[in-house]
């Protein structure tokens, strides 16, 4: 490449389908050099990043998984209009040399658009230990387009995919489409035609099928005779394979498909009996819900025991942190401290002992593949909530932050089931939440209470869900995931997939709870705050059997959702929780702060996602569900304990 006259920076999109290695090439080739935003007007995340190669500025845009084309789902559509309107240099797209067929029908979906194209022949080292031998040249020469072999979790084949996508940049040449039958080509070809004249963003071939499929096209108006033409050339498609048009066009692309894996692909036998076994036991409708009961199991205990164990030491350092400023010749050392210092402290509290463990953890089984096996297992199971499986990701998610519970979400295309899933999501206990519950229940009551409590959660879950979705009908279809391959996952990729997540807690989470612990110590220190108490004293003590000092700690929880163990640590007449609370006052707390809405980081996030009217509308549901529970469990517990 001639440099001196070459552009010096370019555009390269990745597409493919989801779970094959796309994020895993993403986050090889630009390290930490990413930035994640949404595609104006939809919730649909475009991750971005740079690459510098021999002083060339890649910028590499990460499109989200999809199947198809058909603009069914806004993944598809952002898709499309990325590749159409803002026209990358280049579309890498990566499929999974595994499953070649089914990755292959978006190929020639990508084709029929003639852009500068390579293909990207992912996890070549699990096709090879499955027996599938796949012939390079063959495929590139079937294709029409270079196929670079890569095994993108270990960085394997990147330099190769670089330098050939440049190569394929400075050709410039666009990809030639797949073409359908000879009847089907004429009538696209008479179309073709009649669009040359129209200023189209790409070729008027692609312009053509599509208008056949959808009858409609956002970048094309169509005058009265070439729409008569238009369907004249669908009815008589239609009538010659008695089926629909958009059948016609998808089951001839799936023959493509079939044909060119079936032609340039070789099965052996398989060197994975092992995990092909393992795989069935984990997705068996019997063991593979033992598995994910002590998959679950697992991460409960693992989040209580480390995190207590995080905490412990983070308190001794808190603690010696909090006497060499209170004793030094700062100016206003008392101030900074109770206002900044301890606000920073919270929050990390907060993400090391209980959301970096279930981070950790999240993208160790994410990056194994159990995740999705998981959204299999439990379709069933949501239904029960009227949800699908997909809906279980961001639930599950959940139990580390609502606020990343709820930007999970986004996976679900339907707008009313995506309601009903922060609505939710809102409801499961966070780890702020689990601190309570642990702090409370556990310390001092002991784990089975614990076990529990969350298994009432489940329960309301399940039934607030039904309802839910009984009042806001749901379009979705069935659940429709990629399973991918069971391997061993990536120290690499669980660390940089664990900082993401913590990065956008602490970018987007932590000035909320750093506002909202200022706040706290305005109110705690003002005059009125005794009066507040003495005001709802006698509610608190009707409704659901509890002392006066917890009154404050849950008005004011809805700031932050670990003050209300703090708190309540601090406004103890004894200084001590086990000794102003009895175990029955304990179980009432901890369940009317696990219902209570999370925090004011989750109402932005809910404002972000859902707009005003409905953030206000769960927030209000959260907090009068929350007291009304808190007063149920309160008359059933007073029956047998004191």
């Amino acid at each position: 490449m001639d440099r001196n006259n070459a552009k010096q920076s370019f555009v390269i999109a990745l597409a493919g389908n989801a779970n094959v290695g796309k994020s895993a090439l993403f986050n090889q080739l630009t390290g930490l050099h990413q930035t994640i935003g949404n595609w104006p007007g939809k919730t649909v995340e475009i991750k971005e990043g740079h690459l510098l190669h021999q002083g060339i500025d890649l910028r590499i845009i990460d499109l989200p998984g999809i199947y198809s084309l058909s603009s069914c789902s806004p993944e598809e559509e952002v898709t499309e209009i990325f590749i159409l309107e803002k026209k990358p240099d280049l579309v890498i797209n990566v499929v999974d040399a595994a499953h070649l067929e089914r990755n292959l029908y978006l190929t020639i979906l990508l084709m029929e658009m003639e852009i500068p194209m390579v293909l990207c022949l992912n996890q070549i080292d699990f096709a090879q230990q499955e027996g599938i031998s796949i012939d390079i040249d063959k495929l590139a020469s079937t294709l029409g387009i270079p196929v670079v072999p890569t095994v993108a979790i270990h960085g394997k084949g990147l330099d190769e995919l670089i330098k050939t996508s440049l190569n394929q940049i400075q050709k410039g040449n666009p990809v030639q489409p797949v073409f359908f039958g000879e009847e089907i080509e004429k009538r696209i070809q008479e179309i073709s035609e009649t669009l040359k004249p129209i200023n189209l963003k790409t070729s008027s071939r692609f312009y053509a099928i599509r208008l056949l499929e959808y009858k409609e096209h956002a970048h094309v108006v169509l005058d009265l005779a070439t729409q008569t033409h238009l369907d004249i050339s669908r009815k008589a498609i239609e009538d010659l394979h008695s089926e629909s048009i958009e059948y016609v066009l998808s089951s001839e692309r799936y023959s493509k498909a079939e044909h060119m894996a079936r032609d340039n692909t070789q099965i052996k036998s398989s060197k994975n009996r092992g995990r092909i076994l393992f795989d069935m036991f984990l997705l068996s409708p019997f063991t593979g819900y033992i598995a994910l009961t002590v998959f679950l199991l697992f991460i409960f205990s693992s989040i209580f025991y480390l995190g207590n164990f995080i905490a412990s030491w983070l308190e001794v350092g808190v603690e010696i942190l909090e006497s060499l400023i209170l004793s030094s010749s700062l100016p206003f050392a008392s101030e900074l401290w109770s206002y900044g210092i301890v606000g920073i402290i919270s929050a990390i509290e907060v993400v090391l002992p209980y959301i970096l463990p279930f981070y950790l953890l999240l993208s160790f089984f994410e990056d194994s593949g159990y995740i999705a096996r998981m959204a299999v297992l439990t379709d069933s199971v949501m239904h029960l909530a009227g949800l699908h499986g997909k809906a279980f990701l961001p639930l599950f998610l959940g139990y580390g932050c609502t606020v990343t519970s709820i930007l999970g979400t986004r996976i679900i295309e339907d707008r009313k089931e995506r309601l009903v899933t922060c609505l939710l999501s809102t409801l499961v206990p966070c780890s702020a939440r689990t601190i309570i519950i642990m702090g409370l229940i556990g310390v001092f009551i002991g784990f089975q209470w614990v076990l529990l409590v969350y298994a009432l959660n489940m329960l309301i879950l399940i039934l607030i869900g039904r309802l839910s979705t009984r009042f806001l009908k749901s379009t979705a279809p069935g659940l429709i995931i990629e399973v991918p391959t069971l391997r061993w996952p990536s120290a690499r990729n669980i660390i940089k997939s664990t900082w993401f997540r913590l990065k956008d807690f602490f970018v987007f989470v932590v000035p909320i709870i750093l506002v909202g612990h200022i706040i706290f110590e305005l109110i705690k220190n003002g005059a009125f705050i005794n009066r507040i108490e003495l005001v709802f004293a006698s509610v608190f003590n009707f409704l659901w059997g509890l002392p006066s000092f917890t009154v404050i700690p849950l008005i004011f929880g809805i700031l932050r959702k670990e003050l209300g163990l703090i708190m309540l640590q601090t406004f103890s007449p004894t200084g001590s929780i086990a000794g102003a609370l009895s175990p029955r006052q304990m179980i009432v707390y901890s369940i009317i702060m696990m219902f209570y809405f999370p925090c004011v980081a989750t109402l932005s996030a809910l404002i972000k996602e859902l707009g005003w009217k409905n953030s206000l509308a769960i927030t209000f549901f959260d907090i009068s569900f929350a007291l009304v529970i808190g007063v149920a469990v309160n008359l059933f517990l007073s029956l047998f304990m004191p």
